[in-house]
């Protein structure tokens, strides 16, 4: 008997590479979205079709029906771009809709697309890993906190007998990233040349290794543990020359010294309050960008058999599937 797997924001971009990866394995696919939902991210896949919503309990549980498993990646990633009661009310309200329905509805196993952001921002110098509390003030950082939250739903859910596992993605990059969440670097890259770059850096990880991860963990991930999927931890300025060399730009001149980004954000967020469209990046991301948001992998390299990532790859794909596809 064939797997069915709910995924949850399946019209974005983890989401619709989990699709992908579902079929590839031979695993049926349900998506769940809203009546206007765009399925640009969707193009060229095989899956059923839910209409619902994960702040609508009873469309949760009707879109279920039938299911094993269920991928709930649904959650407002552009937080920049969000308003703060939109960011708790999908990320904590929805999530708990979620754990609830899948209780009720007696799928097999959940797995929750959380983020590194829950685990707050590693000890200067040092590698994160799963045992991480989130450690900065929810004004510091919204969304991270959010993603916080909705991983105590999920533990909730657990103590009362749901199957669940979390993941905790890394900055994410590769094809299908339509509402240009990370992939906002290679547009804003390819536009024009960027001469600075910010001190700090992140972890680095493939959407292919994403998906891979979440259907691991479906598979065969312990249950209420946490697992980071990661790929390859890189300085901003080395990110941002990789990304210059795939889409055909000069490399930054220099990076901003790291004492000056608090003045340099008060300023960026005063012009964000006046511009009248969403700036690349927010005030709350530069201020956090010089903390080192490096991690370690190990555990679901061990455990999940995570796939590696080449992070020049990784970018070549990303810009050849939005070129392709004309979003540049």
């Amino acid at each position: 008997m064939t797997i069915c797997a709910l995924v949850t924001g399946a019209t974005g971009f983890v989401g619709s590479n989990i699709v992908a990866a579902l079929t590839a394995r031979g695993y049926k696919a349900r998506i769940l979205r809203r009546t206007t939902s765009r399925l640009d991210a969707l193009e060229g896949l095989e899956y059923e079709e839910a209409i619902g919503d994960i702040l609508d309990e009873s469309s949760l549980r009707e879109a279920m029906a039938g299911c094993d498993w269920v991928f709930h990646t649904a959650g407002a990633a552009d937080y920049w771009r969000s308003q703060p009661d939109r960011i708790y009310r999908i990320n904590v309200t929805g999530t708990r809709h979620v754990m609830n329905a899948a209780l009720a509805s007696g799928v097999k196993r959940v797995v929750y697309t959380s983020s590194v952001a829950a685990l707050g921002a590693p000890p200067e110098g040092q590698m994160g890993d799963e045992s991480m509390t989130f450690n900065l003030s929810p004004e510091e950082f919204r969304y991270g906190h959010s993603k916080h939250l909705g991983e105590q739903e999920v533990i909730k859910a657990v103590k009362r007998g749901l199957q669940a596992v979390i993941v905790n993605p890394c900055a994410i990059l590769g094809p299908r990233d339509v509402n240009f969440i990370s992939g906002s670097l290679i547009r804003e890259a390819y536009r024009r040349w960027i001469p600075v770059s910010l001190p700090g850096g992140l972890n680095v990880v493939d959407v292919e290794a994403v998906a891979a991860g979440h259907i691991a963990a479906a598979e065969r991930g312990r249950v209420g543990e946490r697992y980071i999927l990661g790929g390859v931890n890189l300085t901003h300025t080395e990110l941002l020359r990789l990304t210059a060399r795939v889409v055909g730009q000069r490399p930054p001149l220099f990076t901003i010294p790291r004492p000056l980004v608090p003045t340099l954000a008060v300023l960026w967020g005063g012009l964000q309050a006046i511009w009248p469209r969403p700036l690349p990046m927010s005030a709350e991301q530069m201020r956090l960008s010089t903390c080192y948001f490096f991690f370690s992998s190990e555990k679901a390299e061990r455990e999940l058999s995570l796939p590696p990532t080449q992070p020049l790859e990784t970018l070549r794909k990303a810009f050849r599937w939005y070129r392709d596809h004309g979003y540049l």
